[in-house]
């Protein structure tokens, strides 16, 4: 158990590396007598971790010429791909995706749960609302990135889809960090303060076609207000 954990440790730190920059995408990694002696491990360890890279298809061995970083495209790790997204620098196309991603299933979500939500989650709903106003009002941006996790987590939740709050729930770091670079707009809070109220009517009227029609005019501003205000400062 001690070695498989020292693997473990060892490949973390290899993807840092590559998360950071060190190893683009296309360029070889150093031999395994390099890394072991980087990373204070024997050859052994360092093997095993490249083998649990390339499992995960961040790596690629072509024999001959050496291990390969992949493009991030290729990685078949969930994990390791929101951390890229999350550790990495402003990547525009990443966060152009995660909001397609968003979109996808969150506007399934909320058509589900118009008519699976209860009258408790709608109130949780109308709390979070006021408090991403009052965080506004008093320039309290963690303040107001919570408030808006925390509804759109009560619509997951309230879908009474396993699967979609199982997907989610690896997202939140990525989400998080997403949030409170977008957020720091006060015009961008207006504009979502805007539409929470919007879909919280649409789940209260118990419409699925209206809460549907409210997420995805949501996750369109969002991606309006990502390109005006983020990507092109």
């Amino acid at each position: 158990m001690a070695r498989k954990s020292l693997v473990g440790v060892v490949a973390d730190e290899l993807l840092d590396r590559i998360i950071a920059g060190e190893f683009p995408p296309g360029t070889v990694v150093p031999g395994e007598l390099e890394l072991s002696a980087k990373h204070e491990v024997s050859r052994m360890t360092v093997r095993e971790a490249m083998k649990t890279l390339e499992a995960q298809r961040i790596l690629s061995v072509e024999r001959g010429r050496g291990t390969f970083v992949n493009p991030l495209n290729q990685w078949a790790s969930l994990e390791a791909v929101l951390r890229a997204a999350s550790e990495g620098t402003k990547d525009a196309a990443a966060a152009i995706q995660l909001i397609e991603l968003r979109r996808m299933l969150e506007t399934g979500a909320c058509e589900l749960a118009a008519e699976r939500i209860s009258d408790d989650e709608l109130a949780a709903l109308r709390g979070h609302v006021e408090k991403m106003q009052a965080s506004h009002e008093v320039n309290d941006l963690a303040g107001f990135v919570e408030a808006d996790l925390a509804f759109h987590d009560v619509i997951l939740h309230a879908s009474g889809n396993v699967f979609v709050a199982v997907l989610f729930e690896p997202l939140h770091r990525v989400l998080e960090a997403r949030r409170a670079e977008t957020s720091a707009f006060p015009e961008i809070q207006e504009h979502a303060i805007g539409h929470h109220r919007k879909i919280a009517a649409a789940l209260e009227s118990r419409n699925p076609q209206e809460a549907r029609l409210a997420m995805d005019a949501h996750m369109q501003q969002t991606l309006d207000d990502l390109k005006t205000y983020v990507l092109e400062a």
